[in-house]
């Protein structure tokens, strides 16, 4: 018998659980870029967080995602936003980065921010700029799978952030 292509898999006995703590161990040994996701709320003020979940998805059409967890302060403005940006950070913004990932209240009061597309705020000096219209919103688990289309881009020959293990990283070439 044929399974039905939209059947769920059948449980694995031999496959343990996997907590949190392990698996985010593991995801950290993939090394990432890091980025500044910003937008503008409901009421026009800049909103933007620091996240390394971010992916081209395709092509044709123009497309990128990221994600946001679904506990996060800043999700009723991503949600609300019909543009956001993605700013790759070039290794020299590693303050903002930490910046961005606090909880600090003016986290804007630092970079050169401009408006993109919708009034989304773009950083100037970073490795690429991806400014975006929302396409879709996809709840996942537990964060928001943000997909957009690449409306304008901007692309700087500087060596782009890391963070790989729980630490920041540069790039280093491969001899």
């Amino acid at each position: 018998m044929t399974p039905q292509p939209d059947a769920e898999p059948a449980a694995d006995p031999a496959a343990e659980p996997l907590s949190p703590q392990v698996l985010r161990g593991a995801l950290g040994r993939f090394a990432t870029g890091v980025t500044i996701i910003s937008c503008r709320d409901a009421t026009g003020q800049p909103v933007g967080l620091t996240a390394n979940s971010f992916a081209s998805l395709s092509l044709d059409p123009p497309l990128v995602l990221w994600s946001l967890r679904q506990a996060s302060s800043s999700l009723a403005a991503f949600e609300a936003a019909p543009h956001f940006v993605i700013n790759v950070l070039a290794e020299t913004q590693v303050d903002l980065s930490r910046r961005f990932a606090s909880s600090q209240t003016d986290k804007f009061a630092e970079g050169a921010w401009a408006d993109g597309l919708g009034g989304a705020p773009v950083l100037a000096g970073c490795a690429a700029v991806f400014e975006c219209r929302v396409e879709a919103r996809h709840a996942v688990g537990d964060h928001v799978l943000f997909i957009g289309r690449v409306l304008r881009l901007a692309d700087l020959a500087v060596a782009p952030l890391l963070f790989q293990g729980g630490h920041y990283r540069m790039l280093g070439e491969v001899l």
